[in-house]
């Protein structure tokens, strides 16, 4: 782990994070755009100030990314972040390389005025919801009184 490096992606970088989004997207069976629809995408997401990607290489090999996004909110004097995406490249899992990614993206949004961060995870997703709340996330969804559910419509 000590060759992983996080930054900040930036508009040249859309190309890779449209291809390790698309990777992600592969290993977990899920269709969506292409890896040149997403580059085309993040080129115009990475221009904006409430979007951020965080960006992590391995010895100059692309390791993986957080997509990040923030909104307004009548709850905080700032703004709500929500983590999108967060995706390490199956041959550098259970090195810190995640740690480091989700590290700068808190950094990140909270630099940004962020005053709380959303995670949405899937509920058989072991692995994710350890991962999270080792870092100091907390699960409202398991209530014993209600559960929040999310739903969807495409539009």
């Amino acid at each position: 782990m000590s060759d992983v490096r996080v930054r900040l992606a930036e508009i040249s970088d859309a190309d890779t994070v449209g291809r390790l989004l698309r990777d992600f997207n592969e290993e977990f069976h899920v269709a969506g755009p292409t890896t040149p629809e997403f580059a085309g995408r993040f080129k115009a997401l990475l221009g904006r100030g409430d979007v951020a990607v965080v960006l992590a290489d391995d010895s100059g090999r692309d390791a993986g990314f957080a997509l990040l996004t923030l909104r307004p909110t009548p709850y905080y004097d700032g703004a709500l972040a929500q983590l999108e995406e967060l995706y390490v490249v199956p041959s550098l899992r259970d090195r810190g390389v995640g740690t480091l990614i989700l590290r700068m993206a808190i950094e990140t949004v909270r630099s940004r005025g962020a005053r709380e961060m959303h995670i949405n995870v899937d509920e058989i997703d072991e692995d994710a919801r350890r991962f999270y709340e080792r870092h100091g996330f907390s699960n409202i969804e398991g209530g014993k009184d209600y559960r929040m559910l999310s739903y969807v419509q495409e539009l």
